[in-house]
């Protein structure tokens, strides 16, 4: 499959799934309208919203005929993405959510490295943004390979091929061959379809000067449940497609194991469940002191080792919370396969 690349200063057409974002689809909006690239057209879709989202993207419709209202009836992002392909007029989509913010030459930038036709997709840096104190030491945690690993679009200062974007911008027919999002999943809808790219013999640009600002979670309790998502949905990706599956993946399940064992073990024997337990404690204590360095309160510096803690046990958990079901899904598609 290879993608073709438009004439210069074709149409763009951005996409934006949102539900209950009153608080951030405004400044989002004014972001995408300030755009150096001007040659857009504005999808938003709405998933059913009880706040004030659609007042908010009303207001910005009667200032700006390039901002069009779709409504999803159907759960999840993948449904809203999908349900917005057929309208995409543009031969670039351009994906951003409706809790990010993207500099001006945002857009202008992944159409010049679209319009190379060398890539299926393209993507930045994923910069967090906290306004609580909480919510700045999780922003901080984000950009650790302790918290991320080696997610590139978290930490990443050179240009280079990578196996998924964030928020990612893709050629419009790639996204039609493909067909769309995998509706099953509620979470890692993003990294499944950035893998069946990949299998179509497509590579992935990460170019750290296309920046989108996104609010992370301003709460440990928020973050802790976001990532219990975020395991449970990449399971059922990692047995949808075993090829996708990394090391890495694994770590944050095997660390529930053995934290749990050591719980156990430390039922009759305290001492040796916490000598189980030291070489964690030591890499998170050494990891909150490098991370807690750049923040300003004590506040702040107080909540990053909770941080880590969150996400590394809330995703493992959600690992094997998803399993049965992911498992489930594969066994169904196969059947229907035959």
């Amino acid at each position: 499959m290879t993608a073709t690349a438009p004439a210069a200063a074709e149409l763009v057409s951005v996409v934006i799934p949102a539900l209950d974002e009153q608080d951030f689809i405004g400044e989002c909006l004014t972001a995408i309208r300030s755009q150096d690239y001007a040659e857009l057209q504005i999808i938003v879709i709405d998933g059913g919203s009880t706040d004030r989202t659609l007042e908010v993207v009303k207001a910005h419709m009667v200032d700006d005929p390039r901002i069009e209202l779709l409504h999803n009836n159907r759960p999840g992002i993948p449904a809203s993405l999908n349900l917005a392909i057929p309208h995409v007029r543009g031969p670039w989509m351009v994906r951003v959510d409706a809790h990010s913010r993207i500099d001006p030459t945002y857009v202008g930038r992944v159409v010049e490295r679209l319009s190379e036709n060398r890539w299926g997709g393209v993507g930045g840096r994923k910069v967090g943004k906290g306004v609580t104190p909480a919510g700045r030491a999780i922003a901080a945690v984000m950009e650790s390979r302790f918290g991320v690993g080696n997610s590139t679009y978290h930490h990443g200062t050179a240009t280079r091929e990578v196996e998924h974007i964030p928020f990612g911008a893709y050629p419009i027919d790639v996204v039609r061959t493909l067909g769309g999002w995998d509706e099953r999943l509620v979470v890692n809808e993003d990294y499944e379809f950035d893998h069946r790219v990949r299998l179509a013999g497509m590579s992935l640009l990460f170019d750290p000067e296309v920046v989108i600002s996104w609010h992370c979670r301003q709460s440990i309790r928020d973050l802790f449940g976001q990532y219990l998502r975020y395991g449970t949905g990449k399971v059922a990706v990692m047995v949808m497609h075993p090829r996708s599956n990394k090391v890495r993946h694994l770590m944050p399940p095997a660390f529930v194991v053995y934290a749990a064992l050591a719980a156990a073990v430390g039922l009759r024997r305290p001492g040796r469940a916490m000598a189980m337990l030291a070489p964690y404690a030591a890499a998170l204590a050494v990891a909150t002191a490098q991370t807690a360095r750049n923040l300003d309160s004590a506040a702040e510096r107080a909540r990053v080792a909770p941080a880590f803690l969150s996400m590394h046990l809330a995703w493992g958990l959600g690992f094997w919370r998803g399993l049965p079901k992911a498992i489930l899904i594969r066994a169904h598609a196969q059947r229907q396969r035959r």
